[in-house]
């Protein structure tokens, strides 16, 4: 599985900028994952953008404004981003839809991440990533969520309080009206929750009322919260219910859950704290030494690191 958030897709971006010309009059990007990349382009070239339809209907985007008429003549090379190809049937699409235009107009067609194989289908690519992939931009509405089990508390909704997790009258209404967070727009898996099995019936109601689709529904079979903080076992309880079935990725909203989910399971797990990617403990230790998850232990890390290849050099 390969998986790049926001911050890694800015990241290529800035890296390899230099891959596009600067006689670019205009962006647009394609509806609506291409919005995202055509944006941040637009940004670091200081040129205008706008989406397929707006500018076949001659608007444009503009400070202040929702949309801006303008000279067809004003914009002559143009560059069409979208944030990836992988079948390539929506980059056609736009090309067709485009078609009529090309006399008028230099276009040139941009994708931020191909897979292996569909580099000729566009001008310009920034990163080769193969299949399997996840985006955190579209992973709220991959279809193979259905493989993927969720956590509810910081994921689906925010967490209780202190006041509000009294395992009693004040959770209950929690549980009932918590604010959703992450809604996907794909049927879910497993819920795996830490939630009591007592609560099963106002977890259902919620789920309902926010139009959460899934599979299977999996809570704590404990007595109250007492057992359950005596029990300390949500890492192994979510970890247990993932290797169970042949699901491919947990989300969860704790990074220590998600890293101690991913040391039991030896399955990839996402962070919805830093929507990072919890592969395994050597990609955790790389971030803690460049202080992506902890800032301050940058030193700590690299020095431990040292003390490691020194005693590992001694026994060889």
């Amino acid at each position: 599985m390969y998986y790049r958030n926001i911050s890694n897709l800015n990241q290529i971006i800035l890296q390899r900028l230099s891959i596009l010309p600067r006689d670019f009059d205009l962006i647009i990007g394609i509806p609506r994952s291409g919005m995202l990349p055509a944006n941040l382009l637009a940004l670091y070239l200081n040129r205008p953008y706008t989406d397929i339809n707006s500018f076949i209907n001659g608007h444009i985007y503009k400070a202040g404004e929702r949309g801006q008429f303008f000279d067809i003549k004003q914009f002559k090379k143009i560059l069409v981003v979208d944030d990836s190809i992988a079948s390539g049937s929506a980059m056609e699409k736009s090309r067709e839809s485009l078609a009529h235009l090309k006399t008028d107009f230099d276009i040139r067609y941009c994708a931020i991440y191909v897979i292996p194989g569909k580099e000729k289908m566009v001008d310009y690519f920034f990163e080769v990533v193969p299949l399997p992939r996840y985006f955190q931009w579209n992973i709220l509405n991959h279809t193979t969520l259905e493989k993927a089990c969720f956590d509810i508390d910081g994921v689906l909704c925010v967490d209780p309080t202190n006041e509000q997790n009294d395992d009693g009258e004040k959770y209950i209404d929690f549980i009932l009206n918590a604010p959703p967070l992450f809604i996907p727009g794909a049927k879910i898996g497993a819920l795996v929750t830490s939630r009591l099995e007592k609560y099963r019936k106002e977890t259902e109601i919620w789920l309902k009322a926010n139009n959460v689709k899934y599979n299977e529904l999996i809570m704590l079979d404990l007595p109250d919260m007492e057992a359950r903080q005596k029990a300390n076992n949500h890492a192994s309880h979510k970890a247990k219910h993932y290797m169970a079935k042949p699901y491919v990725l947990f989300i969860e909203s704790s990074l220590k859950q998600a890293i101690d989910i991913n040391k039991i399971s030896k399955k990839p797990v996402l962070c919805t704290e830093n929507f990072e990617m919890i592969f395994d403990s050597e990609s955790v230790l790389y971030n803690i030494k460049s202080g992506k998850y902890f800032p301050g232990l940058r030193e700590f890390a690299l020095k431990m690191r040292s003390k490691y290849r020194a005693l590992k050099s001694k026994k060889q």
